[in-house]
């Protein structure tokens, strides 16, 4: 006879409460949840390893991402969801590769070019957003926190960005997961144009080691999901 367990069980062992496994359910993340005679909820061990497998992958993975991936799951479309989550793998692979070359950038004295684009002193917003992958919104929300700094197209009136102040930005853009206070951030760019490269080195590395834990983690959510699919199977 399989071994059956109550919502307020699972939710002690997990440290959540019943309302989240409630919520988990009516997001159609779990298998079908039988009821007893009185209407109560009936919880299984294949239930116990879908709500360790959501918490664990919620520790490494964004909400929306895990929850299409227990929802593909639960449609018997397992391969599309381990493609959904090797896509994350790639993604922090990538991230890391970034960091690492920007400080690669930040200790070059010569700094003209970057991904083979020939750099000038007066860039528009347009096109520093481009190099550095993130929306001109992101780059004036910098520039009103004091981060960065630009000057202004005489006629146009356009935002104009130089070599310097591109280095800041694709800094804040390689940290800001990492570096979540404007104030940090601010100091380790006032090291920058100080040239305390030491200082400089020790942040990028912190971001690299909190990359190294997300994988980790990330990875963690990986087992206990293959064994919730050797469950179902």
């Amino acid at each position: 006879m399989q071994e059956v367990y109550t919502p307020a069980q699972i939710a002690e062992r997990l440290n959540v409460s019943t309302t989240t496994l409630r919520r988990y359910e009516e997001q159609g993340l779990i298998p079908e949840v039988l009821r007893s005679a009185g209407n109560h909820r009936i919880y299984t061990t294949v239930h116990i390893q879908a709500f360790i497998t959501i918490r664990s992958l919620l520790a490494g993975y964004e909400i929306p991402v895990v929850y299409e991936v227990m929802r593909r799951i639960k449609e018997g479309s397992v391969t599309e969801a381990l493609w959904l989550i090797n896509h994350q793998l790639y993604q922090v692979q990538e991230e890391k590769q970034r960091v690492e070359g920007l400080l690669t950038m930040i200790r070059q004295a010569d700094f003209r070019s970057y991904k083979n684009r020939k750099l000038t002193e007066a860039m528009t917003i347009g096109k520093v957003a481009e190099l550095a992958g993130v929306n001109p919104s992101a780059i004036r929300h910098w520039e009103k926190e004091g981060l960065i700094t630009s000057t202004r197209h005489p006629e146009s009136g356009y935002r104009l960005f130089s070599v310097p102040e591109l280095r800041k930005i694709l800094v804040i853009s390689s940290l800001r997961k990492t570096i979540y206070y404007i104030e940090n951030l601010r100091d380790i760019l006032q090291d920058m144009e100080a040239f305390r490269l030491s200082k400089v080195d020790r942040s990028f590395q912190v971001a690299l080691e909190k990359l190294n834990q997300k994988l980790t983690t990330q990875y963690r959510g990986i087992a206990e999901l293959m064994a919730y699919i050797q469950c179902l199977s």
